[in-house]
């Protein structure tokens, strides 16, 4: 199936709408996994995950700034977001190690003299995945029946702005993609890592290991 940076959207959409319409029997990891099940198309599979990865976090960052929650409760939902972040981080990277895959079965292979782009393709999918709850959640607050008209303009504006950055940030994916497959631009995987999920950098966790 081919992939760009509409499909993507799309999908996005999709899968944040999914979550929202289930969100009520979705109270651990476990359960988003088994709500939110994920296409075959491997690079659309990735991406969706990603973005059940960020929308399952996203109400964990809400969560933890309740001003009525015990220090028990932040204390356990701060344990949570480390271990989506680095399932987001782990996703990124096989993002871009099938998008990799997928273009050597055509015999396409980066060049390594073309220059370096910033961002791998997985980075920029995190980052619409992101983008795409942002949109939803501003969506939700400009259609409030209970704040002001200057509220309400305010928000509404600010549907436009993440409209716009979403737009202007797939037009850079498909540049992306478009040009790794033209030999124009190439990108790097470094398998990043969380030095704090490691006890092998965390002194905490060495300590306790001990």
């Amino acid at each position: 199936m081919p992939f760009d940076s509409k499909i993507l959207s799309s999908l996005i959409d999709k899968t944040i709408r999914a979550w929202h319409a289930k969100e009520r029997h979705i109270r651990t990891w476990e359960d988003a996994q088994k709500a939110l099940p994920l296409p075959k198309d491997p690079l659309l599979n990735i991406a969706a995950s990603v973005t059940r990865i960020n929308t399952y976090q996203w109400h964990e960052e809400d969560k933890a700034r309740d001003t009525a929650a015990t220090d028990k409760i932040i204390a356990d939902i701060k344990r949570i977001i480390d271990k989506s972040n680095q399932r987001r981080v782990d996703e990124i990277e096989r993002f871009d190690q099938t998008f990799e895959a997928l273009l050597a079965s055509k015999k396409i292979r980066q060049n390594p003299k073309a220059p370096l782009n910033s961002e791998t393709p997985g980075s920029l999918v995190d980052r619409l995945s992101i983008l795409g709850l942002k949109l939803f959640h501003m969506k939700e607050q400009s259609a409030r029946k209970d704040i002001t008209k200057e509220q309400k303009a305010k928000f509404a504006g600010k549907v436009e702005t993440l409209k716009r950055q979403r737009k202007d940030l797939g037009a850079c994916l498909d540049a992306l993609l478009r040009e790794v497959r033209q030999g124009k631009r190439r990108f790097t995987t470094y398998f990043q890592f969380k030095m704090y999920n490691d006890p092998e950098t965390n002194p905490f966790m060495r300590k306790k290991a001990l």
